[in-house]
């Protein structure tokens, strides 16, 4: 994963500041192999143009729930039908988180709506907390 592209590098600070991070996030993702910026003769950063998509790659995979392992697994796969797999993982796995907070919300609105002081008295609620079986 060596950096590209045509437009001037750019230092670590410069690209933090344009994505709205801090400058060991991106230390960071490059030390757990999702980024690799290029070095100066001075050993220093240099972000090119691929970086910068790569970072902007990263956020947005934040941004739909993606932990770093499964970014780094996402960018590194080189099968269509190995990132397919990945991402219907992932699917499953939101769609579980899903459900779990849909039964979370159930249940403090249940609370919220319980006319008795103590929740543990409320029929209704203790429905929903009895273990199943």
């Amino acid at each position: 994963m060596k950096s590209s592209g045509a437009m001037a590098a750019m230092a670590i600070g410069e690209v933090a500041r344009r994505f709205g991070l801090a400058t060991h996030v991106l230390r960071h993702w490059e030390t757990v192999g999702l980024l690799c910026p290029a070095r100066d003769s001075a050993g220093r950063r240099r972000y090119g143009q691929a970086d910068l998509v790569r970072v902007a790659v990263i956020l947005r995979a934040k941004e739909a729930g993606l932990g770093l392992d499964t970014i780094r697994a996402l960018t590194a796969a080189t099968e269509p039908t190995d990132r397919r797999d990945i991402l219907r993982r992932e699917a499953e796995t939101l769609r579980s988180r899903i459900a779990a907070a849909r039964d979370s919300l159930a249940l403090v609105e249940c609370a919220l709506g319980c006319a008795h002081d103590d929740l543990t008295r409320c029929p209704h609620y203790r429905r929903r907390v009895a273990p199943e079986g």
